[in-house]
């Protein structure tokens, strides 16, 4: 790391990022740095511990932690805190304390593990789910009552609605015996019989901590989740304890697809009785169409009384005690957006590995999951940040991102640059374990990899990865996206369909729901062109407002020039009178089709009408391809051919995009920021005209915090970053600094490396090798040292070179294959850690004519003294519950493994230039 970046963080703490520091980059706040998801197994946490994790936490450069009290490790129970108790209230005080004086943050966990529950939720405020009980009776034949629920296990059971359906399909209405304790009813000829039943999932809470214990809760029903909020009312009653947040996980709410007032909150919502259509829902009907349409009403209310009744409530509780609510929607049975939107952060995830061609980036295929993390997915949760006017859209990042024990620094980077990307500006790392200090190696740690532990061998180098976070999230979280469109989230083409009901989103599943979508291939495509975009919803749209022909989706929120509007079969009549009055006020729209035909089943024919009223109105010929038309004082057009109706209206794309670069842009009043990544397999050299143009263009070296001027030629600027390397250019008429950037041009190489290298182990276990000299650069697990083979730590490469140093010329250092992540030291001066591909660094300044030192100390991971542990079965795993399992959820075994490549292999190259 720089010395200057250090200096800054150090004197700007806590300071606003209301003004911008002399040399452009922002004040840092604990936000801009990342924080991490803190686990306190068992609870069993002390203060002298809390003490030391914390001050470790904050030299490694977080901001912050997430608490989340989970299981607990066997042979501790002594130790063991119950959830909620006195004495877990006093040591989260402390935390907070601890944390506020390193000038951090804490946000919890509202709950033990996930989802939300606990012993304050009984049976009758559980996790509810609905049964469609089927039974065929013959002419005669007769059933009895009270019916009983065809599940055996259900204690806790309601009968809702009771049909008979004759072959022919008419309906007896048999609701007025649903009551009755004795008796029986006959068949009056052949009939299917369908009995709703409300139950309960009995799922308890995975992962519980000791006191958070218990059934899951309903989370659809008012009831219910009052209940559970009054828990932490009582909890946190006359405390100011000054959380930041409170935190509720993905939505792994299995079966819940009810709550026992379900039928009464349809009817309210949408006029007309679900039980009515019993046959449809249940799937049994004859009518394939009606089936969507009453199965897309249900996912429809299921959406609502989600938001409504658990998130809106959510959000009012966290505020009610000074925090922020934060939320992580995919998964969830509803609209993900507006899911995202009903709390103050929306919170997407990262899970698995992404392909990046990036040369030499490691990415072992048992790392390769069924589908891989996707970018545009974390796009449901910043748009919903972007187009509610909200500052952060944060993340669960690199979970599982490879197998235990193997995962790199490098291999993080790219995979957190596709957040940020996306417009992710507040990443949480998932994560760390809480673990004292007494416990042997490796220390207590959570079952999903990344361990981000004090232990893992890299840790004295993380400080690289979470400095360029805290840099880039500086830019994020100061500026706005620069977004140009809209593009309008058909959902209730995702809700018609005649599968099972109950319908989640889940982030492994995208390839179901989302990838085969006209809205995600048209999304693809733009962004491929390299326009800047958002995503929108009914709801939203509904609030929006147009000033000086552009889109306000909210109060400080930026405006949009354009809303698009991919093809879609089923579309809300009232969204289409939303969006053609924001026409008639001067915004512009781009139909790729026109909407069919309207969603659900409710008042069908009336919305129909109005549907298709609205439509007339645009007077579209509909034999032609590609119309356009004024529509008051906006314009509508009507086309495939997005791209070109874009070009009419003089939005551009970018053209970095043809260059290979990813971007994100934002804005100040001051000027613009491009957020540039390079995930090519080669540098990128080339000029290139940025749709914003200024007067200066600055480069900020968010890996290494150096300021340069870039010179402007033909009013482009010439780029030059190398494969795995990120850049932010910053465009402004008044911000101007002095020093221009060198760029490599005509390298040479300076062979200077021809003496031995000396090779010392400095920390690490399970011993320390012994000292050698090597004459040539290699791996210590390619030396045949028993001892090395398992060490993991951190060893010192050194020796000494002369060189007859030019003043007019600049001096890189490429440090050629590195297991896995280095920091420099140049003549006893520190040049930085090295960390990520393409592990190059400058050192000019640090070189002296003659003689000069260098000293490269090298970390590997933690995987070879894992697999030694295994292959002499030291038992170090001990876990209730799960215990500890590989990416597969098998029981971990490392024995087996290879020796990964630890160490410097080189070659060391000094090239001039």
């Amino acid at each position: 790391m720089k010395k200057r970046f250090l200096a800054i963080l150090l004197c700007c703490g806590m300071a606003t990022s209301a003004g911008w520091a002399q040399d452009l980059w922002p004040g840092v706040t604990k936000e801009m740095k990342p924080w991490t998801r803190w686990w306190w197994l068992g609870s069993a946490v002390d203060k002298p511990n809390l003490s030391r994790e914390i001050k470790l936490l904050d030299e490694a450069g977080f901001g912050g932690v997430e608490v989340t009290p989970i299981y607990g490790a066997k042979g501790y129970e002594d130790r063991y805190i119950p959830f909620l108790s006195d004495k877990w209230m006093d040591m989260l005080t402390f935390t907070v304390e601890q944390a506020k004086s390193h000038q951090m943050g804490v946000d919890i966990n509202l709950g033990t593990g996930w989802p939300f529950g606990g012993p304050q939720i009984d049976e009758q405020h559980a996790a509810t789910k609905l049964f469609l009980d089927e039974i065929d009776l013959k002419k005669g034949q007769a059933i009895s009552f009270p019916l009983g629920v065809s599940d055996t296990k259900q204690s806790f059971s309601k009968l809702q609605a009771l049909r008979a359906y004759k072959s022919n399909g008419e309906e007896i209405n048999l609701d007025n015996h649903m009551h009755d304790q004795s008796g029986s009813w006959t068949a009056p000829e052949n009939v299917r019989v369908i009995a709703l039943f409300s139950g309960r999932t009995r799922q308890k809470v995975k992962r519980a901590a000791p006191g958070g214990e218990g059934f899951t809760l309903d989370h659809l029903g008012k009831e219910p989740v009052q209940r559970y909020f009054n828990h932490f009312q009582k909890a946190f009653h006359g405390k100011d304890i000054q959380l930041r947040a409170f935190f509720n996980d993905s939505y792994e709410v299995y079966g819940a697809n009810w709550t026992d007032s379900f039928l009464e909150e349809f009817e309210k919502r949408k006029g007309y009785k679900l039980q009515a259509y019993l046959v449809d829902f249940a799937g049994k009907g004859n009518d394939e169409e009606r089936e969507k349409r009453v199965k897309s009403d249900y996912r429809e209310v299921v959406s609502a009384i989600l938001q409504d009744n658990f998130l809106i409530p959510f959000t009012s509780f966290s505020n009610q005690h000074r925090a922020l609510s934060k939320n992580q929607a995919h998964g969830s049975p509803g609209n993900l957006i507006d899911l995202y939107a009903s709390t103050d952060i929306a919170e997407c995830e990262t899970f698995g590995s992404s392909f990046f061609a990036i040369p030499d980036l490691r990415r072992d295929s048992t790392d390769v999951r069924n589908v891989d993390p996707d970018p545009m997915m974390f796009k449901f949760a910043s748009s919903a940040t972007h187009t509610t006017g909200k500052k952060y859209t944060s993340s669960e990042t690199f979970t599982w991102l490879t197998e235990h024990f193997k995962t790199s620094l490098s291999q993080a980077k790219p995979e957190v640059e596709q957040l940020f990307l996306a417009g992710v500006n507040h990443v949480f790392y998932h994560g760390t374990t809480y673990s004292p200090e007494d416990v042997p190696y490796p220390g207590w740690l959570f079952y999903a990899s990344v361990n981000f532990t004090t232990n893992n061998s890299f840790w004295s180098h993380l400080p690289g990865l979470n400095n360029y976070i805290t840099r880039v999230q500086s830019i994020l979280q100061t500026t706005q996206a620069d977004n140009e469109l809209l593009i309008y989230w058909p959902i209730y083409d995702v809700w018609h369909d005649t599968k099972a009901p109950f319908k989640t989103l889940s982030v492994h599943h995208v390839d179901d729901w989302l990838h085969p979508t006209e809205f995600y291939k048209q999304s693809m495509s733009l962004q491929r062109l390299g326009y800047s975009f958002d995503f929108v919803t009914d709801a939203i749209l509904a609030k929006s407002t147009v000033q000086n022909k552009q889109v306000v989706t909210a109060e400080n929120a930026r405006p949009y020039k354009v809303i698009y509007i991919p093809a879609t079969q089923y579309f809300s009549e009232e969204t289409l009178d939303n969006l053609l009055s924001l026409a008639k006020n001067g915004a512009t729209l781009i139909f790729e089709t026109l909407p069919k035909d309207v969603g659900g089943l409710a008042n069908q024919e009336a919305r129909r009408k109005k549907l298709n009223d609205l439509l007339a109105t645009l007077h579209f010929n509909g034999t032609e391809e590609n119309q356009y038309t004024a529509y008051g004082e906006g314009k509508v057009y009507l086309t495939n051919d997005v791209y070109s109706a874009l070009e009419t209206e003089q939005l551009y794309a970018e053209r970095l995009a043809r260059t290979g670069l990813k971007f994100n842009r934002r804005v100040t009043e001051n000027g613009t920021y491009y957020y540039l990544v390079n995930h090519t397999d080669k540098t990128i050299d080339q000029f290139v005209r940025l749709n914003s143009e200024g007067t200066h263009y600055t480069l900020l070296d968010p890996q290494t915090d150096d300021i340069f001027n870039l010179p402007i030629e033909n009013r482009a600027i010439r780029l030059q970053i190398p494969a795995g390397y990120a850049w932010v250019v910053y465009v402004s008429d008044t911000d101007k600094v002095d020093t221009d950037y060198r760029y490599i041009d005509q390298p040479q190489e300076e062979k200077v490396f021809i003496h031995p290298w000396k090779v010392s182990f400095l920390h690490g276990g399970p011993q320390l090798p012994k000292t050698r000299t090597l004459n040539t650069l290699s791996y210590w697990t390619t030396w045949g040292d028993a001892v090395a083979d398992k060490f993991s730590g951190t060893a010192a490469y050194e020796t000494s070179f002369a060189i007859d140093k030019k003043s007019d010329k600049g001096y890189q250092l490429h440090l050629g294959a590195v297991g896995e992540s280095a920091q420099v030291w140049v003549n006893g001066k520190d040049a930085g850690i090295v960390w990520a591909h393409p592990f190059t660094l400058e050192i000019g300044e640090l070189l002296q004519n003659g003689k000069n030192d260098i000293r490269i100390e090298v970390a590997n991971l933690m995987a070879n003294r894992i697999r030694d542990l295994d292959k002499r079965k030291v038992s170090w795993r001990n876990y209730h519950e799960i215990n500890f399992v590989n990416i597969d959820y098998k029981d971990f075994d490392a024995s087996q493994w290879k020796l990964m490549d630890s160490g410097l292999k080189g070659p060391v190259r000094l090239f001039r230039y």
